[in-house]
């Protein structure tokens, strides 16, 4: 139902799901779901407003003019369509963007066994900063490196919603922490459903939170209230860090975010009290801008003066099984030559400071536009809507239009399904087995989603789609496997897990505690075996390590700094067609600060009008209140679909990708995030209907 893939049971009679709840065999989760998981029964019985059979494209892209086909034709067809893109573009004109997480190893199978090296996720509007950022110090994601909540004594969160845009385990054991004394620091433009759970909650100024967190490291230095034992052993490029904070008081960054000085040196005092039980968490999205890489780098650079790294309530290194002498799973990819043909949007050469494991979509779509570095013929996006996603829904349409083939694989109708040539319908994750999955953690798992009940229509699974298509083009040994149970065995292999043990429990466990490494043997996978702040990465890549801030300046009059999120009930633009999750969704309503309504003319709960610079215009309903810094308006994301066939969400509220006009190729250089929170609105009050 989202793409955090909480663990479940379900519970089936006479064939049909009749019951989902959290899977009891993992106990951080228990029974417990959220509104998105209860929401699976609705999904698989009460809504038919989804792809049931393949479906190609006979009008013009958009036009919603189909033809129902069989899977074989559709299948033909699209090999058709690669076998022309493989001669006009070889192999490196095809690409494939799908959510990213666990399962992906199936996708860049699928693609490397075509001999494309253009896999992206979708973390170029998600988590690319944060991973890129982690990656420039430590060598590895910032997924590699867990929150110990319930043992933390006090967290500082950049924005990180974790009662609303949630996953359940964080969220249960962040309420227990804070039941048990945790102590929050909660830092955003915008009182977030997190920033009442909080202790101090700092309204910043949009954007400037990597001015807070330069002067936060200047006062712990200034107050010699850092780790200097770890600080000796594990990390360097110190004198780099020493400069770069040199003049970036408190005082100065007051002016720059709004936060009272004297408030930062009470808290660092707080945290130097608590240390090394605190944890600055790295964010997901953070704020999305130019220097939001650097926010994430700081962030952590902070975890690592308090010497929390690798030690209880602080964050822990994710183990593989073989940390705890195991097997990882057999990857598929091991069954495919290594691609050496370079990627299309640079992650890895031109743009070192980029992972080519994630790469940057917006990169492909430019590519798309131009042909440079060079040309992409054919496109698949795999439960990846990038016109709901991706900002400035027009000029991404305008890419696609080159394309000579689009497929959206999906359980749904998306934007981007809606715009393709050929819609395969994947069946539900209740319908569907997948591959193994295998999850580092504290405790490293082995994950099984198993098929609970048939599918409905003509749906199949992403697995047997990927080997047809492979058959087609005459590559079978990849995925040459006739049922999901010969993959999980091939998998499994070495592992000295059966698939009997994982169909009973759904999670196994490779260990039965988890542990941490001794000081003595801690290493990073970095070249210089320490935390990096002189990173190797940007040095490759000629980035500076500590940048100034750039400050920008504060928009006036009807500009607004536009900011978005979601509720806890919908999960990005996927939910809001469900028929539980429609009705149990908020109204969206902009948020926008008292003093700059009363200037417009605004009043509580009156439609205003937004544009952001292109032709289109949003209108909906103003929430006035102080909740959020007088810059900025806010509104959730996910609304304004256009698909006619949704019929519950089509036409409800406002898409704000679509106000994101000329950001679908502004992108933070290092981290190569899009810079979605630079977004500036035009607000006033909506004009009467029909004046």
């Amino acid at each position: 139902m989202c793409s955090v893939r909480c663990p479940i049971e379900v519970t089936v009679e006479d064939g049909k799901a009749t019951w989902i709840q959290g899977n009891r065999h993992d106990a951080a989760i228990g029974a417990s779901l959220c509104a998105k998981g209860s929401a699976g029964l609705p999904l698989e019985y009460a809504d038919d407003e989804r792809p049931q059979t393949p479906l190609m494209r006979i009008g013009e892209r958009g036009s919603g003019r189909w033809r129902r086909v069989s899977w074989e034709e559709a299948l033909d067809h699209i090999a058709d369509r690669l076998r022309e893109t493989i001669d006009a573009h070889g192999p490196r004109g095809i690409a494939l963007s799908d959510r990213g997480g666990p399962f992906s190893d199936l996708t860049k199978t699928f693609l490397a066994a075509l001999g494309s090296p253009n896999y992206f996720n979708h973390d170029a509007t998600c988590g690319g900063n944060a991973h890129n950022a982690a990656r420039s110090m430590f060598g590895f994601s910032h997924a590699g490196l867990i929150p110990d909540y319930r043992n933390a004594r006090h967290l500082v969160l950049y924005g990180r919603n974790i009662v609303e845009s949630l996953m359940v385990k964080e969220a249960k054991a962040f309420m227990d922490a804070v039941a048990n004394g945790l102590r929050v620091t909660y830092i955003d433009p915008r009182a977030s459903g997190t920033a009442c759970k909080a202790t101090r909650y700092w309204k910043v100024r949009p954007n400037s939170d990597y001015a807070l967190n330069l002067a936060l490291i200047h006062e712990v230095l200034a107050q010699d209230v850092h780790d200097k034992d770890f600080v000796a052993r594990f990390v360097s490029g110190m004198d780099v860090l020493r400069e770069a904070v040199r003049d970036t008081t408190p005082e100065w960054q007051e002016q720059h975010t709004g936060v009272p000085a004297a408030e930062l040196r009470a808290l660092v005092r707080e945290i130097a009290a608590q240390a090394p039980r605190v944890i600055f968490h790295p964010g997901w999205m953070t704020a999305r801008h130019r220097q939001s890489f650097h926010v994430t780098r700081t962030a952590l650079i902070l975890n690592a003066l308090m010497g929390s790294i690798e030690v209880p309530g602080g964050l822990i290194i994710a183990k593989s099984p073989e940390a705890f002498g195991r097997e990882s799973l057999k990857p598929l990819s091991a069954r495919v030559p290594k691609v050496t043909e370079a990627r299309v949007d640079g992650a890895g050469t031109t743009r070192p400071s980029w992972d080519p494991s994630i790469g940057m979509v917006h990169q492909l779509f430019a590519a798309m536009e131009t042909g440079q570095p060079y040309g992409v013929g054919a496109y698949f996006a795999y439960r990846h809507d990038p016109i709901t996603s991706l900002p400035d829904a027009e000029a991404l349409k305008s890419a696609l239009d080159k394309l000579n083939l689009l497929v959206s694989i999906d359980v749904r109708y998306s934007e981007t399904g809606w715009y393709s040539d050929v819609i395969l319908p994947e069946s539900t994750y209740l319908e569907r087995a997948n591959i193994l999955a295998g999850m580092p953690g504290p405790v490293p798992v082995f994950l099984m989603r198993d098929q609970a009940v048939a599918p409905r229509f003509d749906s199949r699974p992403a697995w047997w789609i990927f080997r047809e298509i492979l058959r087609r083009m005459g590559v079978k040994d990849a995925l040459d496997f006739e049922t999901v149970e010969e993959i999980w065995n091939y998998q499994l292999e070495g592992t000295g897990v059966t698939v009997a043990e994982m169909r009973k429990a759904g999670v196994v466990a490779l260990a039965t505690a988890p542990k941490l490494m001794p000081r003595d043997a801690l290493r990073f996978p970095t070249p210089s075996g320490k935390i990096e702040i002189d990173s190797a990465v940007l040095r490759q890549a000629d980035l500076p390590f500590m940048p100034p801030y750039e400050p920008k300046a504060a928009p006036e009059g009807d500009s607004f700094t536009l900011l978005f999120g979601r509720p806890a009930t919908l999960a990005h633009g996927q939910s809001l067609n469900n028929p539980l999750l429609r009705e149990a969704a908020p109204r969206q309503e902009l948020w926008i600060h008292p003093d700059r309504a009363a200037a417009l003319a605004i009043n509580d709960g009156e439609e205003v009008e937004v544009s952001g610079g292109g032709a289109y215009v949003g209108r909906l309903p103003a929430k006035v209140t102080p909740w959020i810094h007088p810059d900025a308006v806010f509104m959730l994301h996910g609304y304004g679909a256009t698909v006619p066939v949704a019929t519950r969400a089509r036409g409800v509220g406002v898409a704000d990708q679509r106000l994101q006009h000329g950001k679908l190729y502004a992108f933070d250089p290092a981290g190569g995030g899009c810079t979605l929170t630079e977004t500036i609105v035009r607000v006033r009050p909506a004009a009467a209907e029909g004046a």
